[in-house]
């Protein structure tokens, strides 16, 4: 099984390059607000660390947010509760689709939290900024201060990119984005 990375910048467009590559796709954040409407556990464990902020289930981007903006160590605090959860999510999803020929993996800290293994094909995904700063704010919850805690703990887009052996180029064109991924599948399978 191939297992294909893919990583880039907030709001590049990873998500959508990684479903554009026809297989099964482990999406971190897909499964991160399933944890939030649906596992109690998770609930309770972040509500005794964060009583003031996580305050009913299922829990809320807004929650999250205001947790998060309030105070820089929060963000680590929840990260320390949610990645495991996440890791072992994602073990499932690799044991589940084991005689796959590729499968993606979607995961915004990829490279920083060492979930790449060395035969891992990377993928950066680079989009111009303004193009993501468009594509931020039509989002729902879209807060400026907190993408820029997200980007304080993330690895900067030159090491990713110099770490990624290919690079997609995501103008938000569907014609170039299937040219681009069909190259790198018949270049790895």
């Amino acid at each position: 099984m191939k297992r294909i990375g893919i990583v880039g910048d907030i709001g590049s467009g990873k998500s959508y390059v990684a479903y554009k590559f026809g297989y099964p796709v482990f999406n971190a954040d897909l499964e991160v607000s399933k944890l939030y409407r649906f596992d109690k556990l998770c609930f309770k464990k972040l509500n005794k660390i964060l009583p003031k902020h996580i305050l009913t289930f299922p829990i809320t981007k807004k929650q999250i947010i205001s947790a998060i903006i309030e105070n820089n160590l929060n963000l680590r605090k929840i990260i320390k509760i949610i990645h495991p959860l996440i890791r072992k999510k994602m073990i499932r999803f690799l044991k589940k689709n084991k005689n796959k020929n590729v499968v993606v993996l979607d995961i915004p800290l990829f490279l920083e939290n060492k979930i790449n293994k060395k035969k891992d094909v990377i993928v950066f995904v680079d989009s111009k900024k303004k193009e993501i700063t468009k594509r931020l704010k039509k989002r729902k919850n879209f807060n400026m201060k907190l993408m820029n805690k997200f980007r304080k703990i993330q690895l900067s887009l030159e090491f990713k990119k110099k770490k990624s052996q290919f690079v997609i180029r995501n103008n938000f064109s569907k014609k170039f984005l299937k040219k681009d991924i069909n190259r790198i599948l018949e270049t790895i399978l």
